[in-house]
């Protein structure tokens, strides 16, 4: 079976989508379509395990807790978050879906 990694262009989301492509014990792979979604102001994320994360279309803008500035993102970029790093999404794309793969491990 072949799949296609990004949406249908004519496709309307009002959420944000989480698939999870490949689970193993000791990872799992996801695919995040964001159209214009955040994290709550005030809100961190502080994960249990690193996390690799490509940004394959769109924008998007990422900030870490302990740095001053945030990380503005373009298709091909990509940060690796280890474990227990404080990060939060400022902001995505509202003019197209931006799809990004998150290797959780």
């Amino acid at each position: 079976m072949i799949n296609n990694i990004f949406p249908d262009p004519k496709l309307k989301f009002s959420e944000e989508i989480f698939e999870t492509l490949i689970q193993m014990p000791d990872f799992r792979l996801k695919k995040i379509i964001s159209t214009g979604q955040a994290t709550p102001e005030g809100t961190w994320y502080d994960q249990g395990e690193n996390e690799w994360v490509i940004l394959l279309k769109g924008a998007a803008v990422m900030r870490f807790e302990d740095e001053e500035y945030a990380k503005v993102l373009k298709p091909g970029d990509y940060i690796l978050i280890p474990a227990h790093r404080k990060h939060r999404v400022e902001s995505t794309s509202k003019d197209e879906a931006t799809v990004w793969l998150a290797l959780h491990y």
